[in-house]
């Protein structure tokens, strides 16, 4: 875990130490060069997880703008890729030089397992390190030395399609029961109500990460401090009120047909389209929707209700997979000024924008994508959560989960029996 224990509820300011769910981040599989490095000797080598695309290519092509000699191999890896075959790269001492890492604790390729490993250069003499909020040190830090950057937080809600909603003549919904009667609303209008790629394994977490802040949090904000102290467990808990909601939404016929043989790519596309309504997915991936819609004007995105008390719909939220620098890299002086330019302001503001999240830092007013005004309020108003995973005390809850989440869907578990597998594997050493 982080150094610096995380409470909930947070205010926004504490909001960017929710470190960056799982997966979150870790979004689509993409490759091609950076423009410049082509696979050359003299080139940095960056490998980045594919919803970092829009902001680290930006940050890449400008920096080399101003430093023309600046040469670099950029390609990007899904997020299984990430957690297993980079993972033995950096154990090999074979990793390149900058790569994705998430923040804080709770995957194999998180900022805490990988620093405990010796495996990611310190980068805490940098400038912008010292403009990290002290609530936000936890996604960052490590025994209070910073190894990653990361230019913001990123929430989790409902991608919808505009057009979708407005055919079916059907409004945002506020609250459990009338999230119901919307999808029941598309599903006769011959609209899937929800996309689930859940052959994508980072992709089935996420309904229960929108609906855990409503099912636990908001009715007890210390829940992951009992887990800790082994005072409460995730099947006697909300957990599994979320997870029977899950099912519902598939028992009613509101996800397409088999999700667990459907990938993100494809699901992302269904939303685009307007063959679904929505999909539940974190604003670092929004850019990726709008790719595949005729418009980016026909996406927006709301927050998921939980519950059928306004008031006990919370948010989570994270920040978004960041960047590291290999502490084996030959070139971890030239890693190490890239990253530098990164924490610039200007650079943070502009990432952040890219990616849809709201930036780590701003001087002035900060620039924040128009579909993320509906979840400010949450973050302002003390009703936001992290991801789930990054309080969990090993990498091994994580992949219990995506796997429990696909035996739900195919039919081989309950709700009660996945959540005793997830007990277990919370209780395993870290």
């Amino acid at each position: 875990m982080a150094s610096e224990i995380i409470r909930t509820p947070v205010s926004r300011r504490r909001l960017l130490q929710l470190l960056g769910g799982a997966a979150a981040a870790g979004a689509l599989a993409s490759c091609g060069g950076g423009g410049s490095g082509g696979s050359g000797g003299g080139a940095l080598k960056v490998i980045g997880a594919g919803s970092q695309e829009a902001g680290l290519r930006k940050a890449l092509e400008e920096y080399k703008k101003q430093n023309g000699s600046f040469e670099f191999n950029l390609s990007f890896s899904p997020a299984d890729q990430l957690q297993t075959s980079l993972r033995a790269q950096l154990a090999a001492g074979n990793a390149p030089d900058l790569h994705a890492v998430y923040p804080g604790n709770g995957s194999a390729m998180s900022m805490v397992q990988l620093s405990k490993a010796n495996l990611l250069a310190d980068l805490s003499e940098q400038a912008w390190t010292q403009k990290i909020p002290t609530g936000f040190k936890g996604a960052y830090q490590q025994d209070g030395k910073t190894f990653i950057f990361s230019p913001g937080t990123s929430v989790l809600g409902a991608i919808y399609n505009k057009k979708a909603f407005a055919k079916a003549g059907v409004e945002i919904p506020t609250t459990w029961s009338e999230l119901l009667t919307v999808c029941e609303t598309l599903k006769k209008k011959g609209i899937v109500p929800l996309a689930l790629g859940a052959q994508t394994p980072w992709v089935t977490q996420l309904i229960n990460y929108a609906l855990v802040p409503g099912t636990v949090y908001a009715k007890q904000p210390d829940f992951d401090d009992k887990m800790a102290a082994g005072s409460a467990t995730f099947a006697e808990s909300g957990w599994a009120d979320a997870m029977n909601k899950y099912l519902e939404l598939q028992k009613r016929g509101f996800f397409n047909d088999n999700p667990n043989g459907t990938t993100y790519e494809q699901a992302t596309s269904m939303v685009g389209t307007g063959k679904a309504a929505m999909a539940v997915q974190v604003s670092a991936v929004l850019q990726a929707y709008r790719a595949a819609a005729p418009s980016p004007d026909d996406l927006g995105m709301f927050p998921l209700p939980a519950t059928d008390t306004v008031a006990d719909n919370w948010i989570p939220g994270g920040i978004v997979v960041g960047l590291a620098v290999s502490a084996k890299s030959k070139k971890a002086e030239e890693a190490r000024k890239f990253l530098e330019y990164c924490g610039q302001p200007a650079m943070v503001n502009a990432w952040a924008e890219a990616v849809a999240c709201v930036p780590l830092y701003s001087e002035g007013e900060p620039k924040v994508d128009p579909v993320l005004k509906p979840f400010l309020p949450f973050l302002s108003g003390d009703k936001a959560v992290p991801f789930m995973d990054q309080r969990w005390p090993n990498a091994e809850v994580q992949p219990t989960h995506f796997a429990v989440v696909q035996e739900l869907l195919g039919g081989k578990t309950t709700v009660d029996g996945a959540l005793k597998k997830m007990d277990a594997a919370y209780r395993k050493s870290a």
